[in-house]
């Protein structure tokens, strides 16, 4: 039994030896695993390939938005035709936005939605100059170059104001064509657009100012009245004018809506060449009116040039081209050379060029 016993405890250790052999490699097993974390420990590589994409991101096609005081208007539509031309030409894309009616705070909507998706520049005609301050401001904080063009937003909201034409040039022809149309004198009235519009405002002043001049003292401003860019409300405010004012000679209506509007409605009563209808307007939706009489003359910049160069001013802005200082000089394509400026009411601004008048000898001679 002895034996047995013996033999058996013998047995025991060998396999116990051979336990303890055969359970070595599974206790180095796990030496290897530091080898086999090191794919983990290439991830950071991986989080920064985003990182090693966006340079070509940002150097690649911007993309800049014009933004109306509203759709639908002629004169808008014309100036993103220019916009679209520039953005060929510069290999950019320019997007055209804005909302049905020329209301400050629907602007202010979209724009704050255009900085959220962080837009490579905005061109915006203001429908408020003082509300959209503090709108512009955030653009050009978030690095988005801001430039206002048609109507201003004021100083501080903007890197600059494209300008097109200069502001008393432009309400002093609005005169000067009143008393073409009425030379023996009589009572006129101004259609304009909204009564916050910048530079409907800024025009009216003007022509306010020049109508104490001796030589438009046979000119009396019966009222002001405001069509808010709209053409029903437009055609219904040129209406009223003819009911309350039976001795009107002229509505000056210096917004391209009211004008035309004015215009239809001078025709709808049958007052052409009782009532005349000037101020700002482009030759294709003026052509049937300037050739009826009841618009004989109206003045304009080219809308489209201005377009064209609010994109030029962008991409130059956005490229480091210019920094939006005043002396600063720059070539805007098919329109030459230009210089930024500075004045004390307008600030930091760049001029388009001279109003022109059409009447019926050369209507026909421009096609926008």
């Amino acid at each position: 039994m002895k034996r047995s016993l013996f033999v058996l405890l013998t047995a025991l250790i060998a396999l116990s030896m051979l336990l303890s052999a055969c359970g070595a490699p599974a206790t180095e097993a796990p030496a290897p695993a530091p080898a086999a974390t090191e794919p983990p420990a290439a991830a950071p590589a991986a989080t920064e390939a985003p990182a090693a994409t966006e340079p070509p991101a940002a150097a690649g096609p911007l993309t800049f938005v014009l933004v109306p005081k509203n759709l639908g208007n002629p004169y808008f539509d014309t100036a993103n035709n220019g916009a679209q031309e520039a953005a060929k030409e510069l290999g950019v894309t320019v997007l055209y936005q804005g909302s049905a009616n020329a209301d400050a705070t629907e602007q202010i909507q979209l724009l704050n939605s255009l900085i959220a998706q962080k837009v490579s520049g905005l061109a915006v005609s203001a429908n408020d100059s003082d509300a959209l301050v503090p709108t512009g401001k955030e653009a050009i904080a978030a690095g988005i170059p801001v430039v206002s063009w048609d109507s201003a937003i004021g100083k501080d909201g903007r890197v600059l104001h494209i300008n097109q034409a200069v502001l008393h040039d432009i309400g002093a022809i609005e005169i000067k064509m009143a008393l073409d149309l009425a030379p023996d004198g009589g009572d006129i009235a101004i259609l304009s657009a909204t009564s916050t519009a910048p530079n409907q405002n800024a025009w009216i002043e003007v022509m306010k100012e020049e109508l104490k001049k001796p030589e438009y003292s046979k000119l009396n401003l019966v009222e002001v009245v405001y069509g808010d860019d709209d053409d029903t409300k437009s055609y219904n405010e040129a209406q009223a004018l003819f009911t309350k004012y039976p001795n009107l000679k002229v509505i000056i209506a210096p917004t391209t809506v009211g004008i035309a509007a004015s215009a239809r409605a001078v025709t709808d009563a049958g007052l052409i060449g009782k009532v005349a209808v000037t101020g700002l307007g482009t030759p294709n939706q003026m052509r049937e009116y300037v050739k009826n009489g009841a618009a004989p003359e109206f003045a304009l910049w080219n809308p489209g040039d201005l377009g064209y160069l609010s994109i030029y001013v962008l991409e130059a802005l956005a490229t480091g081209k210019i920094k939006g200082e005043p002396g600063e000089k720059f070539t805007a394509g098919k329109l030459g050379e230009y210089t930024i400026q500075e004045d004390a009411d307008l600030g930091v601004n760049i001029l388009l060029g001279l109003p022109f008048i059409w009447d019926k000898t050369n209507i026909d001679d421009s096609n926008w």
